[in-house]
């Protein structure tokens, strides 16, 4: 394996280890492991975090983003302490984009804007690929449609990434059982090269150790041997790609090449505006705050 692989094809594999302001409501199925929580009155923007994250990713961004906004922050299935699903094997993705897509009907959800990180930016475009219509605007943060791509640049399919994730997901498996002490400790050397803020290194860490090992074994799996670079094509809404480096720079990546495996990855979103953040690394909203915000006013 090449050591100038790109922050985001570094970030997946750490992410593997891994797993060895306004009145609110919350709402939980208690069946699905679904959590949402709805804050403020305005136009709708959901929010969807990454691999083992809570909703509470967010409440900085909202905060920042004031009035005139109405979050419907997500929680999903198996994450940070929620119910899993119950039959895992009928897909992560196929299930939770249902639920969510099911949520938007319910509530009569109109032209939202869709806020994805990591796997939930990878989400929010696949939900825009299933419903071009429904989003008005995208804000994928540090995500891209073909991950096994950029850690295997000679992939030339999803197919092709399945041996090596089907080794993965097995390693993933057998530590399930492994002491939460042991688990925590190794998260948070993990966490370092995706978070700056110790205190939040921690919060994350926590998120991660009280995540179903399956969930996230099976996600990450999905993910891996998924590539929707081609569909593209089908999402019709704006869209803000924010992208991280600076935690790599010492692997030989630099801003250029990150960019450039970025917008190869996006060629075929032809409503696209990709931007790297100089100080964050994968944790955007977390690390380089100005930077995600400025760019969240502005795009919105």
């Amino acid at each position: 394996m090449k050591k100038t692989l790109t922050t985001i094809g570094i970030t997946v594999i750490v992410v593997i280890c891994l797993m060895v302001a306004a009145q609110h409501h919350v709402h939980a199925d208690e069946m699905s492991g679904l959590k949402t929580k709805v804050v403020g009155k305005g136009k709708p923007v959901l929010m969807i975090p990454g691999l083992t994250c809570d909703g509470a990713v967010w409440d900085e961004t909202i905060k920042a983003m004031g009035e005139g906004y109405e979050f419907h922050v997500f929680t999903l299935p198996g994450f940070a302490g929620n119910a899993p699903l119950e039959n895992l094997e009928a897909g992560f993705f196929a299930q939770v984009q249902a639920m969510v897509l099911d949520y938007i009907d319910a509530n009569k959800i109109e032209k939202p804007i869709i806020i994805g990180h990591s796997l939930g930016g990878f989400m929010a475009l696949n939900i825009a690929i299933e419903r071009p219509g429904l989003p008005s605007k995208l804000v994928i943060v540090d995500s891209l449609p073909f991950l096994a791509a950029i850690q295997m640049p000679q992939l030339k399919t999803a197919k092709e990434a399945k041996p090596m994730v089907e080794n993965m997901k097995s390693m993933m498996l057998s530590n399930a059982d492994q002491p939460k002490a042991m688990s925590m400790a190794f998260q948070k050397q993990m966490l370092q090269t995706m978070i700056k803020d110790p205190a939040k290194i921690d919060i994350a860490a926590e998120w991660g150790v009280s995540s179903d090992v399956p969930t996230v074994a099976q996600a990450m799996y999905e993910m891996y041997t998924t590539d929707i670079r081609n569909d593209l094509d089908k999402i019709k809404a704006p869209t803000l790609v924010l992208g991280a480096w600076i935690a790599y720079k010492q692997y030989g990546v630099t801003r250029e090449s990150n960019m450039q495996n970025f917008k190869a990855q996006y060629q075929k979103l032809s409503n696209v505006t990709i931007d790297m953040t100089d100080k964050g690394n994968h944790f955007i909203m977390w690390d380089d705050p100005e930077f995600f915000h400025d760019w969240l006013k502005k795009f919105l």
